[in-house]
C-alpha cells in the first residue's frame, strides 16, 4: 500500500480523485477521513492531516545535578542534558517559592518575573497537537509500503511533513520515503509531481522549525514580561514579538509624523470657463499661494472679466507598462485596495487554490517559468464569458510575451488562474479575489496601455489657469484590468487663440495634510521592503495586532495601548521596535534553508540577542508598568460616571472576561452598563436625549449603529409587541399573550409569556430591526411568525431555535448544494424566510 501525506483534508480527497482510475473511496480511520483509490495496479491511501500535528513548547521543568548539570524532563520521556548559562544563578535557592524548585525551576506554565531569564534558554520539546490524526496516521504506516509526503511546498509545508513522518517513523521505521511537489490541485500538476517524487528538503524543514522556536521564545518572554509588569483592565495580556513589535512600531512611528506635523495655510484658486457648448475648470498655475494677500492679489486681477484666452495647448503621449504577475504580498496589496483585509485575502486565496481554481497563494516569484503553456491557460480562461473576447484578441497575436517582477525562485509560479470559474461556481468573496488574479494573469500577456495627456492654459487678464486631461488612446491591458486606473478626464475641443468665456474664480484656503496612515496593503508592502516577517505570516501579524487592539481602523492607527506597548520597549530595548534585528534573522533562517547555516546556530543567536533584551528591560518595570497603566486608561475611557465624577472605562469582568463599561471608582462606585456584542468605540457626542456617553457599535454582518450607553435612556427603550397567544397556556385553558419586549438591562429582545414563571415559554429575537406582529403561527412548531425588517430587507421568522421545521431546511439546503463545493454555510440557529413584496 502506498500513503500519501497532505495537508488538509480536502487536498488529501482532490488528489485521490486526480490521481485514481475511479472515483475515489471514502473511509474513515477511527475518526479520521482517508480515501482509498487505485493507480497502477496498487492500493492507495491518502489522508489530509490538519496543517501542524505537533507543536513546540517549553519543558514543564528543568533541573540541576550537581554530576550532571542542567536536565530537562520532557513529558513524555527521560531526561536530557541542556545547555543553560553559567551565568543563571543555580539551585539551591534562597526561597522555594515558584518559579523556583527545590532542585530546578518551574518553566512551562510559569508567569513569573523570576523565570523569565530561564525561560529564554529554556529547552523547547514536540507535543501532540491533533493525537486523533496521529493516531490514524500510524495506524495506516504501519501497513504502507511506501510513503509520499504530498504537504504545500514551502517551508511550513516541509516542516509538516517533516513531523509527520518522526510520527510514522516510530511505527514504520523501513518504508522508504518521498515527496511529491505541486503548485496546483490541478490533474496535469499532480500527476507531475507523483511521477517525478523527489527528497524531503531536511534544510528547509530546519529553517521552518527555527522560525517556530525562535518566535514561540520571543513571543513567550516579551509578552509575559508585559503582561507580568501590568496585569489588569482593557484586554489583560500584553502581547509582544519578534516581527509583531517592530511591526507596531513602524505604524506608530508615522502616527508621531502625522502627530508631529505643523500644518501650514495656502489657498488655491480655480476659474470655470465654458466653450459655449461645455463647461471646465482650470486651476491657477501657481498651484498654491503660500499668502492670503498674493491670492487676494489675482482675485482682484480677474474680477469683472467675461472672457479668457486659450494661451497654449500641449499633447503628450506616455506609456503604462502592464502589471508584473502576482506574488503573495502583491496580491494582498491589490486585494486590500478593493475591500479585501489581507488575512481575508489569504483565506480566499486558500480555498481557490484547494478547489483547484488558482495556484499555490504562498510565493515571491514574480516572473512565470519558460515551462508554463501561457497559450493553454488564456485558452482556458477563455472559457469564462467575460474574458472569452480578450482571450481571443491575445491568442491571435501569436507569440505571448508575459511581463518580468524583480523576484524570480524556482519554487512556486507566480500566482495564477488554473481553470476557468464563474459567479455561479463561487462565494461572491471568492469570485472577487478569483477574478482580480484572472485578470492579473492576462494583464501580464499585454500591451502597454498608451494615454494621451492635454495641458491647457487660459489667460485671464494676464493671469494664467491650466487645466489636464488624459486620454487612452490605445487601452493594452487596461481593457482587461481596470483596478487602480483613474477615470478619463476630457476636455472640449479648444484651439490656441480661442476665446472662452470666463465664468468666475473661487478661492479656498487649505492646510497642508500630514502623511498618510498606512492601509494593510501598504503595511503589507512594507514589511516586504524591511524583511519584517514571511509572505506566509504577514497578514496573521498585522490580524494580532488586531485582536490584542494595539491598532484599529483602516488605515491603520495605533491605540493608546499599542503606543504606549512600543515606546516602552523602544526606549529601554530600542533593537525591539527596530527591523533591524528582525531583518537579520530572517536572513539567517534562509541559509538554514539553503545549508549555509545550522538550526541550532540561528536559534541559539536569537536566545542571546533576546537575552540582552531583556537585561535592559527588567530592571525598568516599574516605568513599563505605569505607562501601560495610563494607556490602559486612556484607551479605555468611555466618559464620566453621573454618580461620583470619575472615569467610566470599558473592562472585563474577572468571572466571564466579558466586557463592560464600569467605573474606575470601583468599589466604592458600583456604576456599570451592559456592552452589546460587537466591536464597540466611543464617539464624542453625548446622547442628544440624556447628556450620557455614546458608542458606535458594529455587529457582525451588520452597519454600524451609534446607541447611548444607559440602558434606561429614552433612546434604547421600544414599545412592547404582542405577537399572539401561548400555546402552552391555551392547552391549561389560559388566555395569555406572547410579548416581544427587550431587556432594560441588557438590551436583549425576546419574546415571553405574560405567565412566563409558570409555563416557562420565551423565545429569543435578533436585537435590531424593526419588528411586527403577523397573524400567523409556525406550521411545525406553532410558534408566532414575526417579521424583523433591517438594512437588509424585511424577514418573516420563527424564533424558535427548537423548531423541527429548520432541521427540513437545511436537509433541503443541503440535498441542493453542489457536490464539490462545501463552502456554503447553512443555518445551526436561526431559519429565516424573506417576504414577498
Amino acid at each position: 500500500m502506498k500513503l500519501v501525506v497532505t495537508e488538509k483534508n480536502n487536498a488529501a480527497q482532490r488528489i485521490a480523485e486526480l490521481l485514481g482510475v475511479k472515483k475515489p473511496k471514502s473511509d474513515k480511520v477511527y475518526n479520521t477521513p482517508v480515501y482509498r483509490f487505485e493507480r497502477d495496479g496498487e492500493e492507495w491511501v491518502s489522508i489530509g492531516l490538519r496543517g501542524h500535528i505537533l507543536e513546540p513548547d517549553f519543558v514543564p521543568t528543568i533541573t540541576y545535578k550537581r554530576n550532571k548539570g542542567w536536565l530537562a524532563t520532557p513529558d513524555d520521556g527521560a531526561s536530557y542534558k541542556v545547555d543553560i548559562p553559567s551565568f543563571l544563578p543555580k539551585p539551591p535557592f534562597k526561597t522555594k517559592r515558584k518559579p523556583f524548585l527545590a532542585d530546578g525551576v518551574a518553566i512551562g506554565g510559569s508567569w513569573k518575573m523570576d523565570a523569565l531569564p530561564y525561560l529564554v534558554y529554556a529547552p523547547i520539546q514536540k507535543n501532540p497537537k491533533e493525537k486523533d490524526i496521529i493516531r490514524s496516521l500510524k495506524n495506516l504506516a504501519k501497513k504502507a509500503d511506501d510513503i509520499i509526503i504530498a504537504t504545500d511546498f514551502d517551508r511550513e509545508g516541509e516542516l509538516i511533513g517533516s513531523d509527520a513522518l518522526s510520527c510514522i517513523r516510530e511505527v514504520n521505521t523501513t518504508a522508504p520515503v518521498s515527496r511529491a511537489r505541486y503548485s496546483a490541485l490541478i490533474k496535469p500538476e499532480i500527476t507531475h509531481a507523483f511521477e517525478n517524487l523527489v527528497e524531503l528538503d531536511m534544510n528547509l524543514a530546519h529553517a521552518g522549525e527555527s522560525r517556530q522556536e525562535i518566535d514561540l521564545i520571543w513571543g513567550a518572554v516579551l509578552t509575559r514580561y508585559l503582561t507580568i509588569v501590568k496585569f489588569a483592565g482593557y484586554g489583560n495580556v500584553r502581547s509582544s514579538g519578534r516581527v509583531q513589535t517592530p511591526t507596531l512600531a513602524l505604524i506608530v512611528e508615522r502616527e508621531r509624523e502625522r502627530m508631529a506635523f505643523v500644518p501650514e495655510d495656502y489657498w488655491v484658486i480655480k476659474a470655470k470657463f465654458s466653450d459655449g457648448i461645455e463647461p471646465f475648470e482650470a486651476t491657477h498655475k501657481e498651484g498654491r499661494f503660500k499668502t492670503q494677500e498674493a491670492a487676494d492679489a489675482v482675485m482682484n486681477a480677474v474680477n469683472g472679466a467675461q472672457f479668457g484666452t486659450v494661451s497654449g495647448i500641449e499633447k503628450r503621449k506616455r506609456t503604462v507598462s502592464a502589471p508584473t504577475p502576482f506574488n503573495t504580498t502583491g496580491l494582498m496589496a491589490a486585494a486590500a485596495a478593493e475591500g479585501l483585509s489581507p488575512a481575508r485575502t489569504m483565506r480566499l486565496a486558500e480555498s481557490l487554490y484547494m478547489a483547484g481554481y488558482t495556484s499555490y497563494p504562498r510565493v515571491d516569484n514574480t516572473v512565470y517559468p519558460s515551462s508554463f503553456d501561457l497559450p493553454a491557460m488564456v485558452k482556458t480562461l477563455s472559457e469564462v464569458p467575460a474574458y472569452e473576447p480578450y482571450c481571443r484578441q491575445l491568442l491571435a497575436k501569436g507569440t505571448l510575451t508575459p511581463t518580468r517582477g524583480k523576484q524570480e525562485s524556482t519554487d512556486h509560479p507566480p500566482i495564477v488562474p488554473m481553470q476557468a470559474a464563474s459567479p455561479d461556481k463561487l462565494q461572491p468573496a471568492e469570485w472577487k479575489l478569483y477574478n482580480l488574479i484572472a485578470r492579473r494573469f492576462l494583464a501580464t500577456l499585454s500591451d502597454a496601455a498608451v494615454i494621451e495627456g492635454t495641458k491647457v492654459s487660459v489667460d485671464v487678464n494676464d493671469e494664467t489657469f491650466i487645466t489636464r486631461g488624459d486620454v487612452v488612446v490605445k487601452p493594452g491591458f487596461r481593457a482587461i484590468y481596470p483596478y487602480g486606473a483613474k477615470k478619463d478626464t476630457i476636455l472640449p475641443q479648444l484651439n490656441e487663440g480661442q476665446q472662452v468665456d470666463f465664468l468666475g474664480a473661487t478661492c479656498e484656503q487649505k492646510q497642508t495634510e500630514p502623511p498618510a496612515r498606512y492601509s494593510q496593503g501598504k503595511l503589507i508592502q512594507e514589511m516586504e521592503k524591511l524583511g519584517l516577517g514571511t509572505k506566509a505570516t504577514r497578514h496573521s501579524i498585522i490580524d494580532r495586532l488586531y485582536n490584542v487592539k494595539y491598532i484599529q481602523n483602516d488605515p491603520i492607527e495605533p491605540s493608546q495601548l499599542g503606543i504606549a506597548v512600543c515606546d516602552a520597549l523602544g526606549r529601554f530595548a530600542p533593537q525591539i521596535t527596530s527591523p533591524g534585528m528582525t531583518a537579520e534573522l530572517e536572513k539567517d533562517m534562509n541559509q538554514i534553508a539553503d545549508g549555509d547555516k545550522t538550526q541550532k546556530e540561528v536559534v541559539d543567536l536569537s536566545r542571546d540577542i533576546l537575552n540582552d533584551v531583556l537585561k535592559e528591560l527588567m530592571p525598568h518595570s516599574e516605568e513599563v508598568a505605569s505607562a501601560l497603566g495610563d494607556a490602559v486608561a486612556a484607551d479605555a475611557y468611555v466618559g464620566t460616571c453621573p454618580k461620583c465624577g470619575k472615569d467610566l472605562q470599558m473592562r472585563a469582568s474577572n468571572k466571564t472576561k466579558s466586557m463592560f463599561i464600569g467605573c474606575s471608582g470601583w468599589p466604592e462606585c458600583d456604576v456599570t452598563y451592559p456592552l452589546p456584542k460587537g466591536k464597540v468605540e466611543v464617539v464624542e457626542e453625548k446622547c442628544p436625549v440624556c447628556g450620557m456617553p455614546q458608542i458606535k457599535v458594529t455587529a457582525f454582518r451588520s452597519k454600524p449603529r451609534v446607541q447611548c450607553i444607559d440602558p434606561n435612556c429614552d433612546s434604547n427603550q421600544e414599545p412592547d409587541v404582542i405577537v399572539g397567544a401561548c400555546k402552552a397556556c391555551a392547552e391549561k385553558g389560559l388566555d395569555k399573550k406572547l410579548i416581544a419586549q427587550r431587556n432594560p438591562r441588557t438590551l436583549k429582545r425576546f419574546i415571553r409569556c405574560e405567565n412566563y414563571e409558570e409555563c416557562g415559554v420565551s423565545y429569543p429575537l435578533p436585537q435590531h430591526g424593526e419588528l411586527k406582529a403577523t397573524e400567523e403561527v409556525c406550521p411545525d412548531c406553532g410558534a408566532p411568525m414575526v417579521i424583523v425588517t433591517t438594512g437588509r430587507g424585511p424577514w418573516k421568522l420563527c424564533p424558535n431555535f427548537d423548531c423541527p421545521g429548520k432541521e427540513k431546511e437545511e436537509g433541503a439546503e443541503d440535498k441542493k448544494a453542489p457536490a464539490k463545493r462545501t463552502t456554503r454555510k447553512t443555518a445551526t440557529k436561526k431559519t429565516t424566510r424573506k417576504t414577498s413584496k
